[in-house]
């Protein structure tokens, strides 16, 4: 067997492992690795010793940057092929969104907006599709305050990976180090409660809520105090077990500490100004009166729909999602940073335009309750991220005992709930902006 190695300046060491015959050595109390490889005769009489010999050869290279000190693995990895492989699939499926969306907002929507403004407005009334729920698209939703809640966590949770996973990309957090990870995104998180107030308060205060000291609390607690109690209950278990994996009780201590000392702070100072600035501007007004919706067919149901709106999304990330579980659960090193920081793109790109899609199809069939809907529909593909962490789970790996069956799915809980937030947000901001978008054009008195 042989080894080659190098070292760079920063004392980095990286190996190139070869395989190759065993040596012939005259003296097998001082191997060498030169000489004629080993001869194995087909038949002996005798027992037969075989020495294994490696030498190992450091070579200094000053050209590999700190940032790239992994790429010598990633290229020596099958597994990158199978990585371009999902991300051209995602991509194919991006690109037939995007096609439909273009169709919708460049024919479709142009034409009826055309013909709409043509027309006085006794025409108009008699038409039908999302025209017709004009006066009652902006209708607030029913339980405003926990959909808002949700939204500012989904803020804050959203800009906590996008800052981390780009700061994974430039090779500021080491795969060697696990801890790396997770501590900048804790500190990240707490860093923003801000946004997350503000998001939240100013959202509650366009649907019309006025309890507005509820609503700073519940976005403050609600979510993370479930994330908490979650991850309590499994450390309590840890330290039941007598694991080494057990975090400390001084350092549960600190983080309650990070999250009442500097989280719920500012996220009182987002909420102050959220609720300060006006609420947002709807482009056409509410009757007073709710329209009736009409009877609907099978694929424009809520559930339906929401059913299928976490499909596609949910196909962008499978195969990703498969090297991430090895990771956390098969104790294998992550270091595909890149690939991840792509994915999360499409994935962004793919639950805005799937939720957009169907908020469209449900407009046109004069269903106004779009509020909750972009939100569920996006967000449920946190719901087949559960179901394949079960099958993960039964099919991958061999899990004895309660305590770490208990374990496995108490923090996979708190990855689907984070992960349930994250994509409910996009699905809702891409079709926040999609109704303000057709509906300001919409020439209504």
């Amino acid at each position: 067997m042989g080894i080659s190695g190098k070292r760079t300046a920063a004392h980095k060491v990286g190996f190139y492992v070869c395989l190759i015959d065993s040596i012939k050595n005259a003296d097998a109390e001082k191997p060498t690795c030169e000489g004629l490889p080993m001869e194995v005769p087909g038949e002996f009489d005798s027992d037969l010793k075989i020495t294994y010999t490696y030498s190992v050869t450091f070579e200094e290279n000053n050209d590999i940057k700190w940032a790239s000190r992994w790429d010598y693995i990633l290229v020596s990895m099958p597994h990158t092929n199978i990585q371009w492989f999902s991300i051209m699939n995602s991509l194919v499926i991006v690109l037939f969104l995007s096609g439909m969306v273009a169709m919708i907002m460049l024919r479709t929507l142009h034409k009826d907006i055309a013909r709409y403004n043509q027309v006085d407005q006794e025409d108009a009334q008699e038409e039908s599709g999302w025209k017709q729920v004009h006066g009652d698209v902006f209708r607030p939703p029913r339980k405003g305050m926990l959909l808002s809640v949700f939204l500012g966590q989904g803020t804050q949770i959203f800009i906590m990976t996008f800052i981390t996973l780009f700061l994974a990309c430039l090779g500021f957090l080491s795969p060697a180090n696990r801890g790396a990870l997770m501590t900048c995104s804790v500190v990240l998180w707490v860093l923003l409660g801000t946004p997350a107030g503000y998001v939240s308060s100013r959202l509650y205060k366009t649907f019309g809520g006025e309890k507005w000291k509820t609503n700073v609390l519940l976005t403050a607690l609600l979510c993370p105090g479930i994330v908490f109690a979650d991850f309590f209950l499994m450390n309590l278990i840890l330290w039941v077990e007598g694991s080494s994996a057990a975090i400390p009780f001084g350092t549960l201590v600190a983080i309650l500490a990070l999250w009442f000392g500097i989280s719920v702070p500012l996220t009182f100072v987002g909420a102050y100004f959220g609720f300060k600035k006006p609420a947002i501007e709807q482009p056409v007004r509410t009757n007073q009166i709710p329209r009736q919706i009409p009877e609907q067919s099978f694929f424009t149901k809520p559930v339906p729909g929401i059913v299928m709106g976490g499909i596609l999304p949910f196909g962008c990330i499978f195969i990703q999602l498969f090297f991430i579980l090895n990771s956390i659960w098969s104790h294998q090193m992550y270091y595909m940073f890149g690939f991840l920081f792509l994915v999360f793109i499409i994935l962004l790109i793919t639950c805005s335009e799937a939720t957009i899609l169907l908020c469209y199809f449900h407009l046109c069939a004069e269903d106004y309750h779009w509020w909750w809907r972009s939100f569920l529909t996006s967000g449920f593909t946190a719901v087949y991220l559960f179901v394949y962490a079960v099958h993960y789970f039964f099919s991958k790996l061999q899990i004895v005992g309660a305590a770490s069956t208990i374990l496995y799915f108490g923090y996979t809980s708190i990855m689907v709930l984070i992960f349930f937030l994250f994509t409910g947000t996009i699905g809702f901001f891409a079709c926040f902006w999609f109704v303000n978008k057709i509906y300001s054009v919409v020439k209504v008195d």
